[in-house]
Formats: structure tokens, C-alpha cells, sequence
């Protein structure tokens, strides 16, 4: 069964934020670590475009989540989460947000995209050109790189896929190169373009 077939199967081919049955496709969530069934869902077009860019979210739309927040499904809850942190000035979000639960590796999952900061309070990482670099994103290393603490030298040209962001730093990313975990200064990388 591919992983279409399996969401489909598992919210009864609909939106699993607000059940339109209407452009349905994969989302994977955000830093893409987990990946599979275990880390997307089946969500339509607008749903989509919203997480995407907070600047077309419609606060009324997701009104949804009120139902769907109270799915068993990590993908589901996490979204439903970032989106009513993201929302949370409206009122009625903060209320549902006071009801929810999420374990604690789930909570830490959420966070990875800072919807629930102020925009004052987010830090913006970016990398040797001023992109905007974001969790999940793909990075080149434009530079050789000594690892501290191993005799390994990261070579310039080294694609670091699947970055994950330090949220007290916005200078620094970490991602693996080879099968070791390092932490890479972020004037050292270029973002790489995303494949059409």
C-alpha cells in the first residue's frame, strides 16, 4: 500500500484539518525527520496553502480544528497545534489550545516551526546569501568545514539535507554530513533550490 493510499485509508479519502473531500494530497509536516504515515497527512489545496504562508491564513477556516485537533494521528495534532498557536489572538484558538494535549516529543515537534512566537520573538536564520533558511530545508556547504572534536573536514559542495534549526541561535544549524550530526554555522551554507 503506497503512503497515498494509506492516508486515504486513514481519514476516509478527506482533509484530515477540515474534511473537504476536494484536492487532497500528501503533507509532509515539517522538519521532515519522522517522514511516512507517522509524519504527513492527506490535506486539501487550502489547508495547504495556509500552513504555508501565514499571510493568507483565514482564521475562520480553521474553525475546523475544533473537530480535528482531537484526531489520535501525531501529523494531525502537531499542524492542528502550530495553526491555533498561529491564530491564538483571535480568542477561540487560545481556548482550543488550552484543551489540547500533545506528549511531550509531540509538543517538541510542533515548536520546530515557531508559530507559537511572537513575531518579535522568532529568530530568523539565513544563510551566506540572507535566505531564509527553515527546518526540513537543504543546505550546500560553500566552504570546507573542519568538524570540531573528529578529524573529519566537510568539503565544500557537500549537500546537508533535512536541516534542523537551533532556536536560541540564529546563527547556527545542524544537519549530518556523512553519518555524523554537526553543527554548521549558517554564513557557510547556501540554501539549495527546491525541485519542481
Amino acid at each position: 500500500m503506497s503512503l497515498l493510499e494509506e492516508l486515504q485509508d486513514r481519514s476516509g479519502n478527506q482533509c484530515e484539518l477540515c474534511a473537504s473531500k476536494d484536492n487532497l494530497s500528501i503533507y509532509e509536516v515539517k522538519p521532515m525527520a519522522i517522514g511516512g504515515v507517522d509524519g504527513s497527512l492527506l490535506a486539501c489545496d487550502t489547508c495547504v496553502e495556509q500552513i504555508e504562508d501565514a499571510e493568507k491564513t483565514e482564521a475562520n477556516h480553521w474553525r475546523c480544528l475544533n473537530d480535528s485537533m482531537w484526531s489520535e494521528f501525531r501529523a494531525v495534532k502537531v499542524i492542528a497545534w502550530r495553526m491555533l498557536s498561529r491564530l491564538r489572538k483571535e480568542g477561540w484558538p487560545q481556548d482550543l489550545l488550552d484543551m489540547l494535549y500533545l506528549e511531550d516529543d509531540d509538543l517538541r515537534y510542533a515548536k520546530e516551526s515557531g508559530d507559537h512566537l511572537d513575531e518579535s520573538e522568532k529568530i530568523i536564520h539565513r544563510d551566506a546569501n540572507g535566505v531564509i533558511l527553515q527546518a526540513g530545508d537543504s543546505v550546500v556547504l560553500i566552504k570546507d568545514l573542519k568538524v570540531k572534536g573528529s578529524s573529519i573536514v566537510a568539503k565544500q559542495g557537500t549537500a546537508v539535507r533535512r536541516i534542523s534549526l537551533d532556536h536560541e541561535n540564529a546563527n547556527y544549524i545542524e544537519g549530518k554530513v556523512g553519518p555524523t550530526q554537526i553543527v554548521i554555522i549558517t554564513d557557510y551554507v547556501k540554501k539549495m533550490a527546491e525541485k519542481e
